[in-house]
């Protein structure tokens, strides 16, 4: 073991970031557990670099692994979030970790290391939108549904229930708004997404149209034309059509690229299919929908219903706005409060309507 180098605050700070480092890497080893093929190679690489940074300090700190701390919370949530889910919400957790790094401004890590962090947090990104995109049309319309149908009917039942009506007829009000919003989104959600999915095939192009390609005139180079309708230049759309028939000339009865039409994939999984997303946003909007009746549901009235009800969405709301946020690897609280005042914004509106109305008829 070699001597410590540094003052005490110098090694303590080391230490800190030492836990941190083995904790990170134990983060992603649990997840490359949970990966295959090319998701385990990248996360076990990056295990590997948290390693190299782990030495580092050690090496700072001679060699002397007594009193390292335990990792600082959010690194060791990280790490209990990975060894039970192994999900996309670890990796959005992680990308805001790796972006957090100290090492730019601290004068003991090496530029490299510091560098390495930034480029983690990028790695961590692309593995995270893979999860994104496959969660994006479903969890869209989960997201919009809930928040409709807290938001639309607190409103609704807070705008009744202030004009006065009793109790019974702001509950029966309240459930029909849950069975008609949610009926209403489900059969929306359905119609949009087919409809996008319908849009997006009609933009593809026939894939028999490349039978036609061993036929074309190189001199006269239909195809060139394709290109330029999907938004090549004329020289490059021309130098790119000439290089494709000449190949597919070259060779007999060879088959044209897959991209030959220049082909535009859409993502799948991005769009969702039209069932997936109706019966995400139906079940997402009667959910939501539910909690701000659940007071009048169990006989509360007046404005302890109200108070309650309000508090209900209230949370809510800041747990889905905290959920977008992790999604989105942006701040879980900005996004919580953002949900939190735009809802209870417009069913506070929505109350003095009701109360104006009220008084106006009575």
């Amino acid at each position: 073991m070699s001597t410590p180098q540094g003052t005490a605050a110098d090694r303590a700070r080391w230490r800190r970031y030492l836990a941190d480092e083995r904790a990170e890497a134990a983060v992603y080893r649990e997840l490359a557990a949970r990966r295959t093929g090319e998701e385990r190679e990248i996360l076990l690489a990056l295990a590997a670099a948290e390693g190299r940074h782990e030495a580092h300090w050690l090496r700072l700190l001679g060699g002397d692994e007594r009193s390292v701390p335990r990792a600082d919370i959010r690194t060791r949530l990280l790490g209990a979030l990975a060894r039970r889910f192994g999900s996309i919400f670890v990796l959005a957790l992680a990308q805001r970790a790796e972006a957090r790094s100290p090492y730019a401004s601290d004068p003991d890590a090496t530029a490299a290391m510091a560098a390495d962090e930034r480029i983690h947090g990028e790695v961590v990104r692309g593995l995270a939108s893979r999860g994104r995109r496959r969660l994006a049309g479903t969890f869209r319309a989960a997201v919009f549904g809930a928040n409709d149908g807290l938001v639309s009917n607190l409103a609704l039942v807070l705008g009744i229930g202030a004009t006065g009506v009793p109790a019974p007829v702001v509950l029966f009000t309240g459930i029909a708004g849950l069975l008609a919003g949610a009926l209403s989104m489900g059969a929306g959600e359905y119609v949009s997404v087919r409809s996008q999915r319908e849009l997006l095939e009609a933009s593809a192009p026939d894939p028999s149209a490349r039978e036609a390609l061993p036929d074309l005139d190189i001199d006269a180079n239909e195809l060139a034309l394709v290109y330029r309708a999907r938004g090549m230049e004329p020289d490059e759309a021309e130098e790119h059509a000439a290089l494709v028939v000449a190949r597919v000339h070259a060779v007999e009865q060879h088959p044209a690229p897959t991209d030959a039409l220049g082909v535009a994939e859409h993502d799948d999984e991005a769009i969702g299919t039209g069932l997936s997303a109706a019966l995400s946003s139906f079940c997402f909007f009667a959910s939501g929908a539910l909690i701000p009746v659940l007071p009048y549901l169990f006989g509360m009235s007046g404005l302890p219903a109200v108070l309650l009800a309000t508090a209900l969405v209230g949370i809510a709301l800041l747990a889905t706005g905290a959920t977008v946020g992790l999604l989105s690897g942006a701040s879980p609280m900005k996004r919580a409060l953002r949900q939190l005042a735009i809802g209870l914004g417009a069913a506070a509106v929505t109350y003095v309507l009701g109360l104006a109305f009220g008084t106006t008829i009575g």
